[in-house]
């Protein structure tokens, strides 16, 4: 009989009940990669993590080793799967000095307003498919606020607005037409479709069979990612949604670090100017992801998703 712990967390948010659910396993030595997937459906929750701890020789030049599994399938990358587990990692205490944080350089928006000039006082390093991802956290207004930095991005095609709105039941006219629909990936590739609304964006109708036909036919994108400026929050830049196999996402990291890019590629956003966005609203889990990315050159460089988690859950599986 072998027993494995894990510790559920609420994700891009500070208030449990909250943001996007996750489990992590905090020791998945002696799992086989189907028993993996099988924990990932019996949780059935968006996301499953499991720490495979190594050397800590190894885990300090390669990071700790963290696998991603979805009820369906093992994922390179994912935002909030790897937020929360680099909090767990923290609270074990695999954590290291962290590097300067790009002290002075951000305008921040939100609950870190006033305090984004600060030094980054921890960090852990996780080691994903996708390959290393650094998570820094601080405290900020009370709170501890973890931040991750995401692979540079890569900007693929510009998506017809026509052919988009057709798919999930909008009007052409209902897409922006002054920002372009364009595929952005910092891991997992996404589409982001400027919406003008969010009365447009609560009527979204999406045919997941119908949606995918063309995600894996001649699109280069694995998801859609809708976005609109107008917002309930104030401080927010965007209100956004991710409708995908599994249902409505709360909170989608990577969809938003690749918005991220995609504002300051397109002048939503200011070069290392960090705002907020809103999800999760029409799933009744509200989140809060705040996001920057910086310019070097004509280059966006420097990916940032940051957020706050709150530990909901502990338990035990016997197998």
């Amino acid at each position: 009989m072998r027993r494995f712990a894990f510790v559920q967390l609420d994700v891009f948010s500070a208030k449990p009940l909250e943001g996007n659910p996750l489990a992590v396993f905090t020791d998945g030595r002696g799992l086989s990669d189907a028993e993996m997937q099988a924990l990932a459906r019996e949780m059935n929750l968006s996301e499953t993590t499991f720490i495979l701890s190594q050397s800590a020789a190894v885990e300090d030049r390669r990071g700790v080793r963290v696998r991603i599994f979805t009820p369906q399938e093992e994922l390179p990358f994912a935002g909030h799967p790897t937020l929360g587990t680099a909090m767990v990692l923290r609270e074990l205490g695999r954590v290291r000095p962290a590097r300067e944080h790009q002290a002075g350089r951000s305008r921040t928006t939100g609950p870190a307003r006033g305090t984004g000039a600060a030094r980054a006082e921890e960090e852990v390093l996780l080691h994903l498919n996708v390959g290393r991802i650094p998570v820094t956290f601080r405290e900020e207004d009370g709170r501890l606020f973890g931040e991750m930095r995401q692979r540079d991005p890569e900007f693929g095609s510009i998506h017809d607005r026509k052919t988009v709105a057709r798919l999930v039941g909008l009007r052409a006219t209902d897409i922006a037409s002054d920002l372009p629909i364009q595929t952005v990936s910092t891991g997992v590739a996404f589409a982001i479709v400027p919406v003008k609304s969010c009365q447009a964006l609560s009527e979204l109708q999406l045919d997941w069979k119908t949606v995918n036909g063309y995600l894996q036919g001649s699109s280069d994108a694995q998801f859609f990612y809708f976005v609109t400026r107008e917002t309930k929050d104030p401080a927010a830049r965007l209100h956004a949604r991710m409708i995908f196999y599994n249902g409505e996402d709360p909170a989608t990291g990577s969809a938003a670090g690749c918005a991220a890019a995609w504002m300051v590629r397109h002048g939503v956003a200011q070069p290392d100017e960090r705002v907020l966005i809103e999800q999760g609203i029409e799933a009744r889990r509200p989140s809060r992801i705040f996001v920057r990315a910086g310019m070097k050159g004509d280059r966006v460089t420097n990916v940032r998703v940051g957020g706050h988690a709150v530990e909901v859950l502990r338990g035990e599986v016997v197998l």
